[in-house]
């Protein structure tokens, strides 16, 4: 099996395969994969498209840093055309954190005009009343991110559960799959369980199983991959799986295309 992922992750590397880059696994998947833009917060877009397409992973999580919240419409456009250029969507903005009701009106404003009907957030649990609000005029969904143990606001996704279960069906979460396992819970199972209201997912690998495990390259940690794919199909999940590295922040790279390569390889392997 070792074997097949090192192949797999070697064509990846190799620009001069564009056979392979048009023929990913996950092509007749009902998810995709995807990155989320917080990967690349100590680069420009250019180098963040320049990641992508070597991998060959066409969706990306914006993050502020590289579309700022007062872009004006042209710079927006120019945004987008660049992301096509490199056959790279942008399907969803954040995580944006939120404290009061005029940070929720500028996010939902900002996903209005980035052209997307997705919001990962961090919110104050006393705006959640108000989002669900805007997410009702909207027409949006709007997925809270979970930071397992070191954060006691949205730790994981029972958490999360527990603050959405009774707004709108538009109001869910970001799965997390690495802090959810930091704060000892089962993602795979969460999956199951929290099926309905997972608009989004951010993939990692970690060490252990609490607030000392660290992010690693996918494969190399904890996190059972081949039970998590077997979910995404049972559960028929149709988003984006965005892989979130954090580790090597300062030249994560090799442990970017390793990761993606990984996932690539689990995804081939339980096929049935």
């Amino acid at each position: 099996m070792n074997n097949l992922f090192r192949f797999i992750l070697f064509l990846l590397l190799m620009k001069s395969f564009p056979l392979v880059a048009q023929q990913d696994p996950e092509s007749n998947e009902p998810f995709k994969v995807g990155m989320a833009g917080y990967t690349f917060h100590k680069f420009n877009l250019d180098k963040t498209l320049e990641t992508l397409e070597k991998t060959n992973v066409q969706y990306l999580c914006i993050k502020d840093f590289h579309l700022p919240f007062n872009s004006t419409d042209a710079q927006i456009q120019e945004f987008h055309a660049k992301l096509k250029s490199k056959n790279v969507t942008g399907y969803a903005v954040g995580p944006i954190y939120m404290k009061t009701t005029e940070e929720v009106d500028k996010a939902f404003d900002y996903a209005k005009r980035v052209g997307v009907n997705l919001i990962v957030g961090v919110p104050n649990v006393e705006l959640l009343p108000y989002i669900n609000s805007k997410v009702k005029a909207y027409d949006m969904k709007f997925a809270i991110h979970m930071h397992g143990p070191d954060m006691a606001l949205y730790p994981d996704a029972d958490d999360v559960w527990s603050h959405v279960k009774d707004l709108d069906p538009r109001m869910g979460m970001c799965l997390d799959i690495g802090h959810d396992r930091r704060n000892g819970k089962d993602p795979v199972a969460d999956l199951e369980k929290y099926q309905a209201r997972i608009f989004d997912i951010h993939v990692k690998d970690v060490t252990a199983a609490d607030k000392s495990g660290t992010s690693i390259e996918i494969g190399r940690g904890i996190i059972d991959f081949p039970a998590f794919v077997k979910m995404l199909r049972k559960v028929g999940y149709s988003g984006v799986c965005s892989l979130e590295h954090e580790k090597d922040m300062e030249d994560p790279f090799l442990g970017i295309a390793e990761s993606i390569g990984y996932l690539r390889g689990v995804i081939v392997s339980t096929k049935n």
